[in-house]
């Protein structure tokens, strides 16, 4: 059975008539946009993508990204002045700090779901935000790579900038 969103908003109306509740500002707010949507695109249409040119160069990306030896140069950008002094040639684009190898949320079931933190395979609990990155360096010694901790931004890139 093929649902149209004429359909799918009878449905929720039924629900929200048939639930017995009062309707919510919100749930009232939810209606009328998703009201303004639907004629905003009946009137306007999709737009005619045809090549998604947009869409192969992300794919590109996080090709280049998924190479386990992607030589990079990355930069630190200078608190205060906006200038860019080399750090290091390293490997891949750097992660940033809050990134979290684990979903960061659990669901709980009881009566009710609620959504509760979860900790990282180290049993901490990341941050939701943080700015820092680590950073695969080269180190300049021995040609091994290593980690670095930056707190200041970064820009890396696949060749040599002028500083």
């Amino acid at each position: 059975m093929k649902l149209s969103i004429r359909n799918i908003g009878l449905i929720c109306f039924l629900g929200v008539i048939l639930s017995g509740c009062e309707e919510t500002s919100d749930q009232i707010q939810r209606v009328a946009q998703e009201s303004m949507v639907r004629e905003a695109t009946q009137q306007t249409g999709m737009p005619a993508i045809t090549n998604f040119t947009e869409r192969k160069q992300l794919k590109r990306i996080l090709e280049l990204r998924d190479r386990a030896n992607y030589r990079t140069f990355t930069y630190v950008m200078v608190p205060g002045t906006g200038e860019r002094k080399f750090l290091c040639d390293s490997i891949g684009y750097g992660i940033p700090f809050a990134t979290q190898y684990t979903n960061p949320q659990k669901i709980v079931l009881n009566s009710a779901s609620i959504v509760l933190p979860q900790a990282d395979p180290n049993g901490l609990f990341s941050p939701q935000s943080a700015d820092a990155t680590w950073v695969t360096c080269i180190n300049p010694t021995t040609g091994s790579p290593a980690v670095v901790y930056e707190e200041n931004r970064i820009t890396v890139s696949p060749f040599k900038l002028p500083e």
